[in-house]
């Protein structure tokens, strides 16, 4: 985001006292831009937090993961055969940095659109081979998102929390049953839990099964032959109707987890958040 453009959006968050006012016609434009929305939340977490210092960065290397490995174990992290191979979630990471000068992840986002079917069966598109379908058969491409995934979890394998965040939108992610008129007035029911249409139980292994749209941000921990295991869970968050989402929307569910993860964080950041305090 180019810096006068933070500095208004900065201004107008201080004139409306809340997330939803700062959302005029050019941040409505970019509703589904993630990362257009993940530098808005820096910069309202910065106005929330002004003792605490923030940074995006819009990817993460291999061998930075794989350092952070070695140090845990010596056992893992050897293995490299890209070296400049990098990890580039959509809309970046969020850190902040802790007392003692290390940079703690505190937001990761990802947003993924996949089925056109509301849309194509708005405008009448006719689809597949023969163009005489109403619904495409449902692609694979939201399997991509497991590579960030695994990979930021490596890199938070010691933290008891797990800030990382799957926006879905699209025909492909819906929760229930909507049916559709089409231009020449015959309807469509699009059936969410269609094999051929939905492919939210495709990304529900990143979370356990537990629901979705539902910050699941601080790990949970369960028992296993008197072993208590962590888990790091993807907050997965989906339209209902397949609509996109809005910025005021992925927002607000942005600064939610990121707030998770500076009370899961405060112990290693109780000089500066207490230094305000004092004063």
């Amino acid at each position: 985001m180019k810096k006068n453009q933070s500095s208004r959006l900065t201004e107008q968050h201080k004139q409306s006292q809340g997330v939803i006012g700062i959302f005029g016609e050019e941040a409505h434009q970019h509703d589904s831009d993630v990362s257009f929305n993940s530098h808005i939340a820096q910069k309202l977490l910065e106005e929330e937090y002004p003792q605490l210092t923030f940074r995006y960065r819009k990817d993460i290397s291999k061998a930075e993961i794989n350092q952070y490995l070695q140090k845990i174990d010596k056992y893992l992290g050897q293995t490299l055969f890209v070296k400049n191979s990098k990890i580039k979630p959509d809309g970046g990471i969020i850190e902040v940095k802790d007392d003692n000068d290390n940079w703690r992840i505190v937001l990761v986002s990802e947003a993924k659109h996949q089925g056109k079917d509301i849309e194509n069966i708005k405008n009448g598109t006719l689809v597949g081979k023969n163009s005489n379908q109403d619904i495409m058969v449902a692609g694979n491409a939201i399997e991509r998102a497991y590579k960030n995934i695994s990979e930021i979890a490596n890199y938070m394998l010691l933290e008891p929390y797990f800030p990382y965040i799957l926006f879905l939108e699209g025909s492909n992610f819906l929760t229930h049953d909507i049916t559709i008129e089409r231009p020449d007035g015959r309807k469509v029911t699009l059936t969410y839990n269609a094999g051929n249409l939905n492919r939210l139980d495709r990304l529900t292994a990143a979370n356990y099964g537990m629901p979705i749209n539902t910050n699941l941000c601080e790990n949970r921990f369960v028992s296993c032959d008197e072993l208590n295991v962590m888990l790091q869970a993807v907050s997965i968050y989906a339209q209902k109707d397949g609509e996109r989402w809005k910025a005021d929307e992925m927002v607000s569910i942005m600064l939610e987890v990121a707030r998770t993860s500076l009370k899961m964080l405060s112990k290693d950041l109780f000089n500066q958040l207490t230094k305000n305090i004092s004063n």
